[in-house]
Order: structure tokens, then sequence, then C-alpha cells
């Protein structure tokens, strides 16, 4: 039991940390001019994160498969709170903080439920809802957009066993 425990939040890490790893990726900020701020990093991750659970969500009910999307979720949370700490803000600006990130990623985790069935517009408007851009005029939309389909697809696609296993393998090119 242990044993599976320890391996559960091994494969939550490792999935955090290709999260981490796709929501860093210079795409976001040189093609799609997002600003890099805390508050748009937090956003991508929890996007990426809700597509995974969109998945979880429509799969067969295993206890292992929820222990590590609840792994997951504890770990990101906790990860961005010590991220928090590290930049300096205190115990009320950290709790405080943390109550509207869960809530902000409970709203995208809904928007992410009926994503494949809204509109190019409406994708639009709730990615652009979380995710600042830099004041350059360019408007890569379609390529934000384009991403997500394809990483939706991507997360839609996984196998069990691969989710498990903490294996995220999901290539923008």
């Amino acid at each position: 039991m242990k044993d599976q425990l320890n391996k559960s939040n091994t494969n939550a890490s490792k999935l955090y940390n290709k999260i981490l790893f796709l929501s860093r990726n210079n795409f976001f900020y040189t093609k799609i001019y997002l600003k890099d701020t805390f508050q748009n990093r937090i956003n991508l991750i929890f996007l990426h994160i809700s597509f995974l659970f969109v998945k979880k969500k429509q799969s067969v009910s295993d206890s292992s498969y929820k222990d590590l999307y609840q792994k997951l979720f504890d770990h990101t949370l906790d990860k961005i709170e010590l991220n928090m700490r590290e930049i300096g803000y205190g115990d009320v600006v950290v709790n405080k903080n943390m109550k509207f990130l869960v809530k902000n990623f409970y709203n995208i985790l809904l928007n992410c439920e009926n994503y494949t069935k809204t509109t190019y517009e409406k994708k639009k408007l709730f990615l652009f809802k979380y995710l600042e851009k830099t004041d350059l005029p360019e408007n890569n939309s379609a390529d934000l957009i384009a991403y997500f389909d394809k990483y939706n697809s991507f997360c839609l696609d996984l196998s069990q066993d691969n989710v498990l296993k903490g294996e995220l393998n999901f290539i923008i090119n």
C-alpha cells in the first residue's frame, strides 16, 4: 500500500513537471504574445491540467486513476503556494490568492468540459478571459485555439496506463 502511494506521488509529480514544461513553452510568449506573468503561467498550468481532468471524467471509475488526479491537484496547489511564499507573499495574501486560484481553476475546468462543443469565438473568449496578451498588435488567437484543440484531442486519446505512469508526451508542432 505504501509503495503504491509513493508511486502515485511520483507519477503526479512527473505529470506536474511535464505540464509545467508545456506551460512554460516559448510558443506562448513568442508566437501568441502572452504576457509572461505569474498569473498567466498559473492559468496555463490550470488549462493543461483541466484537459487531463476532463479525460479522467470520461474514463471508467478507477480508484488509482482518481488518486493520481487528486495527488496532481494537491501537488500543483502546493507548488503554487510555495512559489508565492518564495516571491515574498505573506500568509494572509497567500491564503486570499489561493482561494481565488482554486475558484479560477474550477471555472477553467468547467469551461474545458464543454470545450469540444464550443464555437471558435467562444473558445477565443474563454482562453483570453484567463490569458493576458502583450500590447503588440499581432493577433494569434487562431494559433492558441489550434494549440488547445490539439492538446484537448491528445488528452482525450491518452491511454489510462500512460496517465497512470505520468507519461504526457505532447508535442506542439
